[in-house]
C-alpha cells in the first residue's frame, strides 16, 4: 500500500473513533440524542469503509 493511502486511512480511522466516542457521549444526553446516534452511525459507516478497501 502507497505512504499516501496509508496515511488517508490512518486518518479516516482516527476520524471514526471521535466520531464514536463523541457520538456516544452525545447518545447519552437526552436533549443531542439523535445527534448523537447520527455520529455514531457515521463513525461505524467510516470503519467499514476502511475495512472493504483493506480487506
Amino acid at each position: 500500500m502507497e505512504k499516501t493511502a496509508a496515511t488517508l486511512l490512518s486518518i479516516a480511522m482516527l476520524a471514526a473513533f471521535l466520531l464514536v466516542g463523541f457520538g456516544l457521549r452525545l447518545a447519552f444526553r437526552a436533549d443531542t440524542r439523535k445527534q448523537g446516534r447520527l455520529m455514531v452511525l457515521a463513525g461505524l459507516i467510516l470503519v467499514a469503509n476502511v475495512l472493504i478497501l483493506v480487506v
